[in-house]
């Protein structure tokens, strides 16, 4: 009678242990999120109010601001590389530690921006050291999202992966929210001031949830996928040296996701699009074209905060509602309504009104952006076996961060200079055309919520091959 009353006593300790495990995971992934999006918007927010009248003073208005988003599209194109590195070493030493370095590197490089002299003091330098560090920082933030959203959703159970996946994207909004509150407290100072220190002090304060977030990091255990993986991996090849069979020669993550998911890859790169492009435009343009059309920097400020705060709630509730029926209803129904809406987003931010403004910025990134972002890190991470989803991840996501939201400031200021700075149709109809294209590719994807994920390549061809059995 004592056997079965001790084993029940070992059971809850266990699941104890995983639901710690779970928490632990999840919330060192959103704080590092907050983090990676606290520093993003942070660097947005400058380009478009801060940067062009510090660093490229020389230019026209303009042309200042378009060199100043010139240097946020960079960092973009930095990021498929770290990617692909990053994800690399996290698909063949795990996650965690790679975590850890990436947002070490993140925070960093906003610590030193903070210190950043500008060209009036030391010349073309200063330009060129801050297109560096936006390369070093979006070189980080390349294996950032993908590993945390990745630590996040393996340590949860396969009917919540949906929700806890979408825990790293609301670090996104949240930090937005610290971010836009933080520059809205230094927005107040006079003009002078502002550009003389107050923008520095936001990018110095990074530091704090760089420390934080480290310590978090520090506790979360391996993700257990990865470390399944690799025992299948190791089970196999022993078994192979016992038939006195050749071991088949580890190809490098990249190589496997290119030969074995191109689909995969082109879905989730297409498909990351058009929610990515309206995140960034409404981070980073939008405000711009807000003043321009006679709101106050600090009320813009304020005004997007509080549709960030609601966005914060909205990317979980879309995300668990994909856990229960599934993810291409939940991201279709948003690029319908991206499609629809675009047209009186931007109608509402010319109205001049306030409240008008809040309901654009509304409708724009908690309901049209939360519907297909809220279920995209497990619609992507559920494409891919757990020995190359780190790569695979990486790669598709910043591939179509870099396609999608970091030329969204840019090719929105070009195509508004494009008018003489009086139409945003090629804008509007920009994104219905990106609406379309990440719809259609929802729509004809693979159903992955809740379904069996493999652990290798191989496991993956032979539950497939099951399939057509």
């Amino acid at each position: 009678m004592s056997q079965p009353a001790a084993a029940s006593a070992v059971v809850p300790t266990v699941d104890g242990e995983k639901d710690r495990a779970r928490r632990r995971a999840m919330i060192s992934s959103y704080l590092g999120t907050t983090v990676e999006y606290y520093d993003f918007l942070l660097y947005g927010t400058a380009a478009s109010l801060v940067f062009p009248s510090l660093f490229f003073h020389q230019l026209s208005p303009m042309a200042a601001t378009i060199a100043s988003f010139g240097t946020l599209a960079v960092g973009y194109l930095a990021r498929p590389i770290g990617g692909v590195i990053f994800g690399h070493f996290g698909d063949k030493f795990g996650r965690k530690n790679i975590l850890i370095i990436t947002l070490v590197m993140m925070g960093g490089v906003s610590f030193l921006i903070g210190l950043l002299p500008t060209q009036e003091t030391i010349g073309m330098a200063a330009p060129i050291l801050l297109v560096t560090l936006r390369i070093i920082q979006g070189f980080a933030v390349g294996g950032e999202w993908a590993g945390a959203a990745l630590m996040s959703m393996e340590h949860a159970a396969p009917k919540g992966r949906g929700f806890a996946a979408s825990i790293v994207a609301s670090g996104g909004p949240s930090g937005a929210v610290l971010a836009t509150l933080v520059l809205t407290a230094f927005s107040v100072l006079p003009d002078d001031q502002f550009l003389a220190w107050g923008w520095r002090v936001p990018f110095l304060l990074s530091a704090i949830l760089v420390i934080i977030a480290f310590f978090m990091r520090m506790r979360v255990t391996e993700s257990p996928e990865f470390v399944a993986a690799m025992a299948a991996k190791a089970a196999t090849e022993a078994a192979d040296k016992a038939a006195n069979k050749a071991a088949p020669k580890q190809k490098a993550p990249l190589l496997t996701v290119l030969r074995h998911y191109p689909r995969q890859t082109l879905e989730a790169v297409v498909g990351g699009l058009a929610p990515l492009f309206i995140q960034s435009l409404l981070a980073t343009f939008m405000l711009t074209y807000a003043v321009s059309a006679g709101h106050s920097r600090t009320s813009a400020l304020i005004l997007v905060t509080v549709a960030n705060a609601i966005h914060i709630l909205t990317i979980p509730a879309f995300a668990a509602l994909s856990d229960r029926v599934g993810r291409k209803p939940v991201m279709v129904s948003g690029a319908i309504a991206g499609a629809v809406l675009i047209f009186p987003i931007f109608a509402l931010v010319g109205q001049g009104s306030w409240a008008a403004l809040l309901l654009a910025f509304v409708l724009g990134n908690p309901i049209v952006q939360a519907l297909m972002y809220g279920p995209m890190g497990a619609w992507m991470s559920e494409k891919f076996p757990a020995d190359s989803r780190y790569t695979g991840v990486a790669l598709s996501y910043q591939v179509s961060s870099t396609l999608g939201a970091g030329l969204a400031p840019l090719v929105a200021t070009a195509l508004l200079a494009s008018t003489g700075g009086t139409s945003i149709v090629p804008i509007a109809i920009l994104f219905v055309v990106l609406c379309v294209l990440s719809g259609i590719t929802f729509l004809f994807s693979k159903e992955t919520a809740g379904a069996e994920l493999a652990l290798t390549t191989e496991e993956r061809i032979d539950l497939e091959a099951a399939t057509l059995r």
